[in-house]
């Protein structure tokens, strides 16, 4: 039976609104540490309840005004003698325009809105008999549109009802995004069906970006533009550079995978079909090598133009978007002082509106009220981070990664080689499978080398990005090399959600877009063992991704593995593997298999992250002791303030 809970609607009286009388704060103050600033009083709505400062539900959702536009591009991206446009839907409040208050824009751009759908139930646009908006995909208007803010659904260049052909993350698909920005500040051109001209007078020109996976990319990518109008990210799952999402360290993760995926997502046309001839001309999955078609598609690059918060969300478990975007972007973001958030769940490609429902709706609210609205409630002075330690278990931390001291740990200690001469020897075998690599970590297995810890003595957090630093000898001039951090010990661990037959409404709802979801449950699973993070690269590309350093055979030389970001508390008791073997042909499709290497056990090591704990090898194999254990390292874990 399917059982449905309305979220709490606040009755606002006429004593907190007044719709000639703004109640909010004179003046946003600025922020302080970083380079935006909240948006000035101008922007600053009429119907905010002067006690929490927060917008309220008092405009009539079922009589909301919905309209459809084309903006105005100068690509001619499909060749066909004609400029391209870019469908632009929208569903705004009526009330504003009787009172001439100026409304800001959350905005999801997407490539999926015809094709495939949104969120946890796969929603699509639908259109009336006139081709007006009628229902728009997911949650965001039906809960924001009665509290003061338009929802913005824009049909990237290339799909929907859209023209042109889309280039997959690159800068004509984000400058059709701009475009549409541009147009909402009253930089650009727009009409309808019909071609009247119209312009976005009803709008301040503040907009938010929100969305999942593509979506939540192009949000970076259009902040990575710098663009004016432009206020806050909300990027949930996104890529922060296409290179790292189809390969790791010069390892593609699959063929073609670019030109594919614009098929997918894009118009089929024969146009179409050219421009993604060019992608899988470009891609240079051959090599792996890092070009300018990669740089393009970059967005850590241009942090430094990013001018809008961000607040971003990801999975631990993400093995689709894998946990690197979020780190290498967060940190790109922190070097530029970027007003920022940051969300870590312990699932894996799911927005935490399906596992954190009631506080992500919440916490949105504020965040865009103050971003967007210029409301000072105090969101900026929350904690920064917040992170999912546990099944439904959620720690705040002001900063991410923690404060730690990084550790390295020789490999020496974990494993002696042949006749104690300090090295071990690996030959490729591409059959080998991931149950078989991590099942029994004391087997001797072929094409494997296991590196063990004793029990840990006190709970361990891993706190950012490992990694594996090894001095091998190579019988050819490039290998992949795959390393497998593993925790061993058994334990119930996360293993996924389930929709349910519940749900639960979030806003206002009309026969034709209701605002009710499925939730989830959130599985779990006995097992011996978790994998707490994973790596890959080519040995040829670890100096450098561009110009990549041939191996000289039977020469000594350093590469470096870099495992996937991870925040992970490992309970005292268990013991830390490291498995390390060559290609891997279940996560990516190598371009050179086959090879032989030694490893100098007496100058590789393990590097982690560590905020608290010690890794400690078994006492009969070259003991070590790296304790950091210190009052300094742990206020994060003990602190009950935390």
């Amino acid at each position: 039976m399917t059982t449905v809970r309305a979220r709490m609607t606040i009755l606002v009286s006429s004593a907190v609104l007044s719709l000639g009388t703004v109640t909010g704060p004179a003046v946003a103050a600025p922020i302080p540490d970083g380079p935006a600033a909240a948006p000035a009083a101008s922007s600053v709505p009429q119907h905010v309840d002067a006690r929490t400062k927060s917008t309220q539900p008092v405009y009539d959702y079922a009589n909301a005004i919905r309209e459809s536009v084309y903006v105005d591009t100068t690509m001619d991206t499909d060749s066909d003698g004609k400029d391209d446009v870019i469908a632009v839907d929208i569903v705004r409040p009526s009330e504003p325009v009787l009172t001439g208050v100026k409304i800001p824009v959350i905005m999801d751009a997407s490539p999926y809105y015809s094709c495939c759908g949104r969120g946890n139930e796969n929603e699509k646009k639908t259109y009336d008999s006139d081709g007006t908006i009628q229902k728009m995909p997911l949650f965001y208007d039906n809960y924001f549109v009665p509290r003061g803010y338009a929802m913005v659904g824009v049909d990237i260049l290339g799909t929907g009802r859209s023209t042109g052909c889309g280039d997959v993350g690159g800068p004509d698909e984000i400058r059709s995004v701009v475009d549409v920005i541009d147009w909402l500040n009253g930089r650009n051109t727009a009409h309808t069906a019909d071609g009247q001209a119209v312009k976005a007078t009803w709008t301040t020109g503040a907009v938010g970006m929100i969305g999942k996976s593509y979506d939540g990319t192009l949000a970076n990518g259009v902040a990575a533009t710098g663009v004016k109008g432009l206020k806050t990210i909300v990027p949930i799952s996104a890529i922060s550079s296409w290179y790292d999402y189809t390969r790791s360290g010069g390892v593609p993760y699959s063929d073609d995978y670019m030109p594919w995926l614009g098929g997918y997502v894009g118009h089929d046309s024969p146009a179409c079909d050219d421009v993604r001839g060019d992608l899988g001309d470009n891609d240079d999955d051959d090599t792996g090598n890092y070009t300018t078609f990669w740089s393009e598609r970059d967005y850590t690059k241009n942090a430094s133009k990013v001018k809008a918060s961000v607040f971003m969300t990801h999975g631990l478990s993400d093995y689709n978007v894998q946990t690197n975007h979020f780190s290498q972007w967060w940190s790109a973001l922190s070097r530029n002082n970027v007003p920022r958030k940051l969300w870590l769940g312990l699932e894996d490609h799911v927005d935490p509106f399906e596992f954190r429902r009631d506080e992500w709706v919440d916490e949105l609210h504020e965040w865009f009220d103050y971003w967007l609205q210029g409301l000072q409630n105090g969101v900026m002075k929350q904690p920064a981070v917040s992170i999912e330690t546990s099944p439904d278990v959620w720690r705040n931390y002001t900063t991410w990664p923690a404060v730690n001291r990084p550790t390295s740990v020789p490999l020496s200690a974990g494993k002696l080689g042949a006749a104690g001469k300090g090295s071990v020897m690996i030959t490729d075998d591409p059959d080998l499978t991931e149950d078989d690599i991590v099942a029994d970590p004391t087997e001797v297995i072929a094409g494997r080398q296991m590196f063990l810890s004793a029990p840990l003595t006190a709970p361990m957090r891993i706190s950012g990005t490992p990694s594996v630093t090894l001095r091998v000898k190579s019988d050819s001039a490039t290998t992949p090399i795959t390393a497998r951090l593993i925790e061993y010990g058994d334990a119930e661990r996360y293993s996924g959600i389930r929709t349910t037959d519940n749900s639960t409404c979030e806003g206002s709802s009309t026969d034709f877009d209701d605002s009710c979801y499925f939730t989830v449950d959130k599985l779990t699973t006995q097992s011996d063992h978790g994998i707490v993070s994973r790596g890959w690269i080519d040995a040829a590309h670890s100096k450098s991704l561009s110009n990549p350093t041939p191996l000289t055979p039977g020469t000594w030389t350093t590469v470096n593995v870099p495992l996937r970001a991870q925040d992970q508390v490992i309970p005292k008791g268990r013991v830390l593997g490291l498995a390390v073997t060559l290609s891997d042909t279940e996560w990516t499709t190598p371009n050179d298999t086959g090879a032989t290497i030694d490893i100098d056990l007496t100058t590789s090591k393990l590097n982690v992250p560590l905020t608290s704990g010690k890794i400690t090898a078994p006492t009969q194999l070259h003991p070590i002791d790296v304790d950091i254990t210190t009052p300094t390292q742990r206020p994060n874990l003990h602190d009950p303030k935390n």
